[in-house]
């Protein structure tokens, strides 16, 4: 047996049951991922937020979004990208910047969010979604979410 190996392995990943043999193959998994650079996840979202949220926010958000690094970590999958909101769109934000808003939050929590059926209010109080940094930036973009609705169904 590896030293240091977590004798107790996770029974859910992303809110889904494992067998225990599953959970170390997820945790084997997970410690690889969060070795992963960050710009090619980081890169897919935001294409994707290209897409599907660009179009629908609106220019006061933007401006406060504009130019500041956002770090979205998905724990249980050991998932991290960093963003940052620019003239033509999303883009990987350089590693050198200042992250200025940090979500933190296992899989399930976001596909929660994103297809509208929990609230990130009641993910914050129950402390499934963490968020640390610059308060008010986190308030424009909670609020600008609620406001535009489900980005996926």
């Amino acid at each position: 047996m590896e030293q240091g190996m977590n004798l107790t392995p996770p029974t859910r990943i992303a809110g889904l049951a494992m067998a225990p043999w599953l959970g170390v193959a997820a945790d084997r998994v997970r410690r690889v991922v969060e070795r992963l650079p960050v710009p090619p996840p980081s890169f897919v979202l935001a294409r994707v937020l290209d897409r599907v949220l660009l179009p629908r926010l609106p220019a006061d958000a933007r401006t406060v979004l504009s130019g500041r690094t956002v770090e979205v970590s998905v724990s249980d999958l050991g998932l991290r990208v960093r963003l940052q909101l620019g003239p033509d769109g999303f883009r990987v934000a350089p590693s050198r910047s200042e992250t200025a808003l940090r979500i933190v939050a296992p899989a399930n929590s976001y596909l929660r969010l994103l297809r509208g059926e929990d609230d990130a209010d009641r993910l914050f109080f129950e402390r499934a979604l963490v968020l640390e940094g610059d308060t008010e930036m986190g308030l424009v973009l909670k609020n600008t979410l609620d406001a535009i609705g489900p980005l996926w169904r």
